[in-house]
């Protein structure tokens, strides 16, 4: 019923950008909101940003604010993720996600009730 497709990842090198885009075939029946998560090598998924649909409010990981963008197009049910000066600690799995639960804080992966299947980005040294 509910589908999340990522695309947009790849190689890039240090200082560089890339832009994600995730699009929610079930938006209107299942999430108020979406976002972004990511995962290293041997490390726990991580919240990196979102965006409600009614509103528009984001929400940003310390780690990526200033340097990442997160936006919608509620006309494509498409959300997006623009980086920008990306750096080697980038490098990771980013997941598109659905939520109805955006108030929550922390927002983590318990109240993530969508996950894509992911889109690699690599940053090269």
């Amino acid at each position: 019923q509910v589908q999340l497709v990522e695309s947009g990842g790849g190689l890039v090198q240090v200082g560089g950008s890339l832009r994600l885009t995730c699009v929610d075939s079930g938006r209107t029946s299942s999430s108020s909101a979406m976002g972004w998560f990511r995962q290293r090598p041997g490390k726990e998924r991580e919240y990196i940003a979102a965006i409600d649909w009614s509103g528009g409010s984001r929400l940003y990981s310390e780690k990526v604010w200033g340097r990442f963008t997160v936006s919608r197009d509620a006309d494509k049910d498409t959300v997006y993720l623009q980086m920008d000066s990306l750096k080697p600690e980038d490098t990771a799995l980013y997941y598109c996600v659905g939520t109805n639960l955006f108030n929550a804080r922390p927002l983590t992966s318990q109240h993530v009730h969508s996950w894509g299947q992911g889109t690699q980005v690599t940053v090269s040294s």
